[in-house]
């Protein structure tokens, strides 16, 4: 088995609805992202996957659809009036964790058609969430 990994950044803002801490208040991260894909065996040039293709094929959904946007749970009443007034909004199930955020990168990933082994989501330099499944 190989595997290769790159690493992305994003900054985001999010809060955990009903929720007692004090992440229930709206507030940003600056999330690191590590996508490892693993393969039998390599191609034709040596490679588990070209570096450079994980960059396009992720990073650019990454700038595109999740840097600099706020993600909230799809029953959060603020999740509406955002949208009402035109902010970037990602609405997702349940509360956007950090783990929740991994298992939407890993399931993009996946849905790409790369074989993705897992992800490594730091919402801060010590706090960091993994999906990956068995």
């Amino acid at each position: 088995m190989f595997t290769v990994a790159r690493d992305f950044s994003f900054s985001y803002g999010h809060r955990l609805y009903r929720y007692e801490g004090k992440c229930r208040r709206l507030h940003g991260h600056n999330a690191e992202v590590r996508v490892e894909i693993a393969v039998d065996k390599l191609n034709e040039q040596d490679m588990a996957l070209d570096f450079a293709s994980l960059k396009e094929t992720v990073g650019k959904w990454i700038d595109e659809q999740l840097d600099h946007r706020v993600f909230l749970a799809k029953d959060d009443p603020l999740a509406q009036t955002l949208l009402d007034a035109g902010e970037p909004v990602v609405v997702v199930d349940g509360n956007p964790t950090a783990e929740r955020l991994a298992a939407l990168i890993y399931d993009y990933v996946r849905s790409r058609g790369l074989n993705v082994a897992r992800v490594d989501f730091w919402e801060t330099k010590n706090c960091r969430a993994t999906y990956f499944e068995q």
